[in-house]
């Protein structure tokens, strides 16, 4: 154990960082255009490493980080993942999620995988190996996980860039291309970049936090 280092702030201040925050983030919107110019060097691992930062767990981080920059391997996780979007929409999705999606226009064509500059492969891992070098189960994997991609999101959109969280159906095919053990399950591929010129995003309106929360 050791001393916790934490800074406390004035109401005021704390106050005003919150709004702040929520300013940002209120401006984050998910793209499917994207511009191939590259991210500068080292701005996407310090994104990761904040992402690594995040609360797990047991401290397991049981989470793995696949950075796909290269266009060969870019081409084969769009091919891939298009086969499986494909029979996904034409044979598999319920008509119900079918009418959801409709007004985003998406379909079963992914060329932002191949024009983005980065994919990020999120995997939770069942087991990890710990400090010591033993061989563990992890806990919580997909929470943690999931915690973890959110600080990743925000912290690609504090360095300025855009993303997009894709989930083809199955995504067991990253485990293959990108040579992850069986015991590593696919959790999101998020794709990374600047919007292309001219990007548009449809219209939308989150629902008021009154009717996603609640005070007891």
């Amino acid at each position: 154990m050791k001393p916790l280092n934490f800074t406390r702030l004035p109401p005021a201040e704390s106050k005003v960082r919150a709004a702040s925050f929520r300013e940002k983030l209120d401006a984050r919107r998910t793209i499917r255009d994207f511009s191939a110019e590259p991210i500068p060097e080292g701005v996407l691992e310090d994104c990761l490493a904040t992402a690594n930062g995040a609360p797990s767990g047991a401290n397991l981080q049981p989470w793995h980080f696949g950075i796909i920059t290269s266009a060969e391997m870019k081409r084969r996780i769009r091919e891939a993942a298009e086969a499986e979007e494909r029979e996904f929409y034409e044979s598999r999705a319920p008509d119900e999620w079918l009418e959801a999606l409709e007004p985003f226009g998406t379909d079963w064509r992914k060329p932002f995988l191949e024009t983005a500059p980065a994919l990020i492969a999120i995997f939770h891992k069942n087991r990890v190996t710990v400090a010591d070098g033993r061989d563990s189960k992890s806990y919580y994997s997909k929470e943690s996980t999931g915690i973890a991609t959110g600080f990743l999101i925000a912290a690609l959109h504090e360095a300025g860039l855009a993303t997009l969280t894709h989930t083809p159906s199955p995504m067991g095919f990253l485990n293959g291309a990108l040579g992850r053990p069986a015991s590593e399950k696919p959790f999101v591929l998020l794709v990374v970049g600047y919007p292309a010129e001219n990007c548009e995003v449809p219209e939308l309106e989150k629902a008021a936090l009154d009717a996603r929360s609640s005070r007891h």
